[in-house]
Formats: C-alpha cells, sequence, structure tokens
C-alpha cells in the first residue's frame, strides 16, 4: 500500500509543481473567509483519488475538498487526503505547503505520506515500520525542557475563531520556550517534529486531514501526538499536540486550560505560577486582558517514560526488523514491502 501512496503524492506533487509558476493565472474560489480552494487542488485531489481506487476499489475515502463522495462509505479501510495543505503559501508563491495522504483503518492511522514537491521530501510513516524520509531514519528531538525548545503553531484565521484567547495561549508557550514558528502547513509542521527540526506542534482548529498522516510520522519518530488535555483521540477533536515524550508532558500542562475537551479546572491544592501582566503585555492587544499562565508541571510523576524507541541509534542500518528504509525513488524492496 505505500508504494500506492507514494504514487499518488507524487503525482499530485508534480501536479502542483508544475502549478506553481503560473499562480496568478489558477482560479480560486472562497470556501469561507481566508479559507481558499483552487483548481489545482481538486485536480490534485482528484488524482490521487483515481490512483488510490484504481488499486484499491474496495476502500472508502475522506478528502478535504470532495468529502466523501468516492469510495465505499462502509469501507473500514479508509483513505485520509489532503491534496495541498498549505493553499494560502501556494497563492502567495510561498513554497512551504505539500501533499498528505494517510490510511486509516478500523479508525487507526495505519500509514502516513507527506510528499513536499518544492524540496522534493518525502515523509513516510507505516505502523510499527519507522519513519523515514527519503532514505534517512527519523527520531524526534532529543531535548527534555521546554525553554530550551523551538516550537511551532498555526494562526486562527476563520471567522468567528477566538483570536484573543489564542494570543493568550500563544503568549503562554512563548514564555516558555526558546522560539515559535508558523510555517502554515500543519501536515508540514508535524513532519519536521519527526524528523526533530523543531520540538514541538501545537494548534487548535484543525481537521482530520491536516493531521492523520503527520501524526504517524510523530509517533513512529518515537514522540507523542494527542490533543490539549492530553488524550490520544484527538483526530476529529480539532485540536492537536504533538512532540518527544517529555516536552509533550511540559506542552500538556500549560495547554490542558486551553482544550475544549475533557476540560478540568486547576485543584485548589495545586500549585499555579503567577505572572506579572507586564510580562505578557508585548505579547497582547491593549483589548486583551492578561491571565495567569497555566501552570507548568514537571515532575516526574508527569513525565511519560521514554521509551528505548524514542533514542536515535548511533548508526541506522540499511535494513530494521527486516524492513528496508524507503526512499524517496521507491526502491523495489519499499514497493514490496508488506507495508
Amino acid at each position: 500500500m505505500a508504494s500506492v501512496a507514494i504514487k499518488a503524492a507524487r503525482a499530485a506533487g508534480d501536479t502542483i509543481h508544475r502549478a506553481a509558476p503560473n499562480v496568478e493565472s489558477i482560479r480560486v474560489s472562497q470556501k469561507q473567509g481566508n479559507d481558499f480552494v483552487t483548481e489545482v487542488d481538486q485536480a490534485a485531489e482528484q488524482l490521487i483519488i483515481d490512483i488510490l481506487l484504481d488499486a484499491y476499489p474496495a476502500h472508502g475515502i475522506w478528502a478535504e475538498e470532495s468529502g466523501r463522495e468516492r469510495g465505499n462509505p462502509d469501507a473500514t479501510s479508509v483513505w485520509i487526503i489532503d491534496p495541498l495543505d498549505g493553499t494560502m503559501n501556494f497563492l502567495h508563491g510561498l513554497p512551504v505547503y505539500c501533499v498528505s495522504i494517510a490510511l486509516l483503518v478500523r479508525q487507526r492511522v495505519e500509514l502516513g505520506v507527506i510528499y513536499d514537491p518544492t524540496r522534493n521530501d518525502l515523509f513516510i510513516a507505516a505502523r510499527g515500520r519507522g519513519a523515514f524520509k527519503n532514505q534517512q531514519r527519523l527520531r524526534v528531538s532529543k531535548r527534555t525542557h521546554l525553554k530550551t525548545c523551538l516550537l511551532s503553531t498555526g494562526f486562527p484565521f476563520r471567522p468567528g475563531d477566538d483570536v484573543p484567547t489564542y494570543l493568550r495561549m500563544m503568549g503562554d508557550m512563548i514564555v516558555r520556550s526558546s522560539g515559535m514558528r508558523r510555517l502554515g502547513s500543519a501536515a508540514l509542521d508535524l513532519a519536521y517534529v519527526a524528523a526533530g527540526y523543531t520540538d514541538g506542534f501545537f494548534e487548535k482548529g484543525l481537521q482530520s486531514w491536516d493531521v492523520a498522516a503527520g501524526s504517524l510520522l510523530v509517533q513512529e519518530a518515537g514522540g507523542l501526538v494527542g490533543n490539549f488535555s492530553g488524550d490520544a483521540a484527538f483526530l476529529e477533536q480539532r485540536e492537536c499536540v504533538a512532540a518527544s515524550p517529555r516536552i509533550y508532558a511540559q506542552m500538556v500542562a500549560v495547554l490542558r486550560s486551553y482544550s475544549a475537551v475533557g476540560k478540568q479546572p486547576v485543584a485548589s491544592g495545586e500549585p499555579r505560577p503567577s505572572m506579572e501582566a507586564s510580562s505578557l503585555a508585548p505579547l497582547l492587544p491593549a483589548s486583551v486582558p492578561t491571565a495567569p499562565l497555566a501552570t507548568e508541571t514537571t515532575t516526574a510523576e508527569t513525565l511519560p517514560a521514554e521509551s528505548s524507541s524514542a533514542q536515535p541509534s548511533s548508526a541506522a542500518p540499511a535494513v530494521e526488523h527486516g524492513v528496508p528504509q524507503p526512499g524517496i525513488d521507491t526502491p523495489p524492496a519499499v514497493r514490496d514491502a508488506p507495508w
């Protein structure tokens, strides 16, 4: 299945890459405020679906633009597709966007492929088989203190998004980390966490197709993914946090108070560090009241034990557990692997 997903991702990526130089002539329509779809999104999506259903006609389809119009609606194996994650970047000629394809089997992501056509970077993960970028095995960052971490996030942009609350949340994370970036593609954000380029990612308002493939990359690279309350059931809850196990625990300690899922008040006896309003004032508009920061608990009891799988080996072998490392050109060994 991996070889078919790779073929579909590359075909869509080629379509996007060919269209990029002439982006001003592309037809664009507006789904809602600040949320756009182009004819390139639609063409890439149909191409992906054609390739997947040609190989697996009994599978279901769940795509960003066409929803569940095609495929088997009763299938237990469903392809989740974002044909162009980072459409706004694409429309502005900013080369940060990708194709994201995931296979959901009985409500669990089993395969994830992310293809960045501008850099020819292919990220792939299969459950229990590891995560790879081109021919390199991926491992999440080894940093253990949030204050040393580079984080990535997304900004609210849709009508009705709660911008003041987001700014408070972002302020809470900025003052506890080393820096923050906003790429404009959640799928690439997650791929970069898996690769260790960034140490953690958090965002609200996400859809399943934004995070499905990337979440498996992070998990197979030794990281954790969940919602802001720390629950692993995040795929359809529109909030996502991802990081290495120790950084994940520290991020959840801050983000929990902003979760819409299983929100719990801080216990009366639990320490809650205060912070002067002046320390957050530069981050917030004058109209936004400054709230106390959520507790950042770093005691041993709150930190998940790091498994040995989260630690990178000194030299990744060409074959691990009998599975060749997938390369960017999809060699025969990868095409024939039982992924």
